[in-house]
């Protein structure tokens, strides 16, 4: 050890992170300290990490980590997660901001301060490249002064921010690629929950747990796609085509409309939805390169609806991954699976119920029977703990049947997955 060059001893340290372990290994021998000092870029003080930080009053946590932080220099990635831990005054993190902004390059921002601290002030300009933020409020954004010229990945998690900031804020952020925005407090200025983000570099963005009446996504670069938990009246990307992976997952949405921007799509995975199948199928019937579909726990509009499987044979040519799980009734499986088609490119089947029945046999052979090049069979099934006798037989029924199907498909791997 004593032979290694300082500057490794400092990316030693670094990826420790957790700064009690930092300091306990620089405590080492001097040329450890040294590494601290002058080569650590990497320090976390995270709440979680260690127990006595719940012990320790606020002004002494404020104490251990002004001491720690002023004993390095050039950190280039700073988190600090004090998520259940009493409000910090603003004074001394401040005076961490300021201290370190020249030299960093991310920023996890987790402190609640009284008063609120305006990060993007202490922040801007420099050389940011990733910032994430909870709770925390954000106001009166000024792109022109407020600029992150270098920043690539943005995360805002419980923060109050109106759409009118989040909006300028984007426009700050000229190299923008990956956008993630949790449970946001947005103020509207009238009545109408509308929100209008706009981005050519965005490339990634993940929603969760936002309510708006409108939202309005323009982003010509953006590749992935991710609604989470989300109750929207109308949801609207307008982009050049070059999404790849679009996934809804538990969303309350009148009006979805991914525009041009479906041709590109290679993985689609729809669950706890409800669609309207013709509607839902033409918004994506033009992604010749599909090559994953999922559809779990989706709810139809209407009683009559059905995935018609023979359609997505031919719309989905490359589809090697299908994943199906919905309310199966006898006009689903009569209708779903007619015709002589074959889903030649599908190697990996999931199917799952939420009721054993014999019409859930039927519809795994049919599906088998036009999967010629099927090396994958995975069933999920839903088994309360307190089975009456009726639902033991028909569980038992249901397995006799997959055993004598499975006998036919010997090249086919069979898993089975109950909750």
């Amino acid at each position: 050890m004593e032979s290694l060059p300082v500057e490794v001893v400092g990316n030693i340290l670094s990826r420790l992170g957790a700064a009690r372990d930092v300091v306990i290994a620089s405590a080492t021998c001097r040329k450890w300290q040294e590494a601290w000092r002058n080569h650590l870029h990497t320090l976390t003080f995270n709440s979680n990490d260690w127990p006595l930080y719940h012990e320790f009053s606020t002004s002494r946590l404020e104490i251990l980590i002004t001491q720690t932080i002023f004993q390095t220099k050039g950190l280039q990635c700073l988190s600090i997660i004090m998520d259940d831990v009493d409000e910090f005054s603003a004074a001394p993190v401040i005076a961490w901001l300021m201290y370190t902004r020249e030299t960093l390059r991310q920023l996890h921002y987790n402190v609640r301060t009284t008063p609120n601290i305006n990060i993007l002030e202490k922040c801007g300009r420099q050389k940011l490249e990733v910032l994430a933020l909870a709770h925390n409020t954000i106001t009166g954004v000024e792109p022109c002064y407020q600029k992150f010229p270098c920043l690539t990945s943005l995360s805002l998690s419980y923060v109050s921010i109106s759409a009118l900031d989040l909006s300028l804020l984007l426009t700050a952020c000229p190299k923008i690629e990956i956008l993630t925005l949790v449970s946001l407090d947005i103020v509207m200025s009238d009545a109408h929950a509308t929100m209008d983000l706009s981005s050519c570099s965005l490339k990634d963005i993940y929603v969760e747990a936002i309510s708006l009446d409108k939202f309005i996504l323009e982003a010509d670069s953006l590749e992935k796609l991710h609604l989470k938990d989300c109750t929207l009246e109308v949801f609207e990307l307008v982009g050049k085509g070059m999404l790849r992976f679009l996934k809804i997952d538990d969303v309350s949405v009148i009006h979805l409309d991914i525009g041009e921007s479906a041709e590109n799509l290679e993985i689609v995975d729809v669950s706890n939805f409800t669609i309207m199948w013709a509607k839902f199928h033409h918004m994506i019937s033009r992604s010749s390169k599909l090559r994953k579909l999922r559809l779990w726990g989706v709810v139809f509009d209407d009683d009559d609806e059905f995935v018609d499987i023979e359609i997505i044979s031919s719309c989905f040519p490359l589809l090697s991954h299908l994943s199906l799980s919905y309310d199966l009734r006898e006009a689903a499986l009569q209708y779903g699976l007619q015709g002589s088609f074959a889903l030649e490119n599908v190697i990996v089947l999931e199917l799952g119920w939420t009721v054993i029945n014999d019409l859930f046999s039927t519809w795994v052979s049919g599906l088998l029977e036009r999967c010629p090049h099927l090396r994958k069979l995975v069933i999920h099934g839903v088994v309360s703990e307190t089975k009456t006798h009726e639902e033991c037989n028909m569980l038992a029924n249901f397995t006799s049947s997959i055993v004598k199907l499975m006998r036919k498909y010997m090249h086919v791997e069979v898993q089975f997955e109950y909750e």
